[in-house]
């Protein structure tokens, strides 16, 4: 078992930069892998990034070249550096962990659906105002 609480959601401008984090608890974080994930009202959770035990990342396209996802392991945090932000990045924010015991996990492809993924955060809120 893992908890995980998120905080860093704002409202910002667009063009804007914001730094979202992830704390996990209860379990030994390094063994995890993190994903990133959001929502809008009425759509599926789409993913945005993520990143493996040995830090490989892989992001959505959506992501790709703005967001930057990282995690330290002392701290047992997770973040996701925002830059260049649209008001199409407008959505709620989740952290998601899946133990190393996934096969996914093992073989460093850890953007997979929100399934895959058995423990989440609770959400942070992103507004990008144009």
């Amino acid at each position: 078992q893992v908890q995980l609480a998120e905080s860093g959601g704002d409202s910002v401008q667009a063009g804007g930069s914001l730094r979202l984090a992830c704390a996990a608890s209860g379990a030994e974080y390094g063994r995890f892998c993190m994903g990133r994930f959001r929502q809008v009202p009425g759509k599926d959770r789409e993913r945005v990034a993520c990143i493996t035990t040995d830090c490989l990342v892989h992001y959505a396209d959506s992501a790709k070249g703005r967001f930057t996802i990282s995690r330290d392991n002392d701290k047992n945090t997770l973040y996701l550096q925002m830059s260049s932000l649209k008001p199409e990045d407008t959505a709620r924010y989740y952290c998601a962990a899946a133990p190393n015991s996934r096969y996914f996990c093992q073989i460093g492809s850890c953007l997979q659906t929100l399934d895959d993924y058995p423990y989440w955060g609770q959400g942070t809120q992103v507004a990008v105002t144009s």
